[in-house]
């Protein structure tokens, strides 16, 4: 249920099971799928709303940082 989500340089990303360290923490988010909108709630960036493609309900409360 926790992983760590890795953003290379070139755009692709690794999932590691559980918290990576060490962890400087940056922000705090929640990103709310509703059907193809995307609301993301970030205490550094704001609020932005984003469309995908694909319907889907989710839920994803995450924290930000190197």
């Amino acid at each position: 249920m926790v992983r760590t989500e890795i953003e290379h340089e070139d755009g692709t990303e690794t999932e590691i099971k559980g918290i990576v360290r060490p962890f400087k923490l940056r922000s705090v988010y929640l990103r709310l799928w509703i059907r193809k909108k995307v609301f993301i709630f970030d205490l550094k960036e704001g609020i932005k709303i984003q469309t995908k493609s694909k319907k889907k309900f989710k839920i994803i409360f995450g924290f930000y940082g190197v």
